[in-house]
């Protein structure tokens, strides 16, 4: 039998290192290794696996990376983190306290719609009556914006209220400490604190469990599925051009071709209809605008090696 005829067709379901975890069709699992020098498969990959030599079956060797339709991922000055690819959405999980990071919350949202990857936006801990209201609030430009904010009090819910939003698709989940992510997880996939440690312990990882993305089927039928991924704290969007920016801000790009100039930054130009849009009753909400400034200065700055 050739290699050809042998390649079977798997679904990344964790990484750490240059090791896979890959789940057949069937639904079996086992470790794959990337032929070359370095790993190019991350979580949600759909692979081309070959298995091992007779005596090593339980192992297997990934020969291609199918064309992915998205990878969702940070670049910083220094290097790239991909957290999955092949998403049907993102699931940003804020809450009323701690206190949300907005700038981090845009961050997010930037890169997923660089990607084309459909965001979906749920503020924890609605029992909080104070904080819960000012953070509502403070989300009235996203919903403006058209992105979809649901309300949600995962202690008492168990998140029961998003199954609908979540069926038949494949969500990263991703949001900071404390706003109630693993609660979110573990309502909705009861073993995943078993099925964490018995990935890590295939994988070797050990305590690097808790920074790696892990895929969870939320259902017996493997048509909806949570991605776990740490690293909300840290999000650079590097990978994105400066110019590109005001594109992927919704309410920005709404007035962004207004402008007198083609080529205007949005920050300082006269006839800039990005600027005349800013104001707290405006369209343009002045944090906003702030958030936008600070990333075209930061993507605008030259590299440091």
């Amino acid at each position: 039998m050739s290699a050809a005829i042998a390649l079977q067709s798997g679904l990344v379901v964790a990484a750490h290192g240059r090791h896979c975890l890959v789940e057949s069709e069937d639904g079996s699992r086992r470790i794959c290794h990337p032929r070359g020098k370095k790993s190019q498969a991350v979580v949600g990959d759909r692979v081309r696996w070959l298995a091992g030599a007779p005596g090593q079956s339980d192992e297997g060797t990934i020969e291609a990376v199918q064309p992915r339709r998205n990878l969702l991922h940070r670049q910083d000055e220094i290097r790239t983190k991909s957290f999955a690819a092949n998403l049907d959405q993102v699931l940003v999980l804020v809450a009323a306290e701690p206190e949300m990071s907005e700038s981090q919350l845009a961050r997010v949202l930037i890169a997923a719609e660089s990607e084309h990857i459909a965001p979906l936006i749920v503020l924890n801990k609605s029992d909080l009556a104070e904080p819960y209201a000012r953070a509502w609030a403070r989300l009235a430009p996203y919903r403006a914006m058209g992105y979809p904010v649901v309300g949600a009090n995962l202690r008492v819910d168990r998140a029961a209220g998003l199954a609908p939003a979540l069926q038949g698709k494949a969500t990263l989940v991703m949001g900071p400490s404390g706003a109630g992510k693993s609660t979110l997880v573990n309502s909705l996939v009861p073993a995943a604190a078993a099925l964490t440690q018995e990935i890590s312990y295939a994988l070797k990882s050990g305590k690097h469990t808790t920074t790696s993305t892990t895929w969870y089927w939320v259902d017996t039928a493997r048509e909806t599925a949570l991605i776990d991924s740490p690293g909300f704290q840290e999000f650079g969007l590097h990978q994105i051009e400066p110019r590109q920016l005001a594109g992927l801000m919704p309410d920005i790009a709404t007035h962004a071709d207004q402008c007198r100039f083609y080529n205007c930054t949005h920050l300082h130009e006269p006839g800039c209809a990005v600027l005349a849009a800013v104001g707290e009753h405006a369209s343009i909400a002045p944090r906003r605008h702030a958030i936008y400034r600070e990333l075209f200065d930061e993507l605008s700055q030259p590299p440091r090696y």
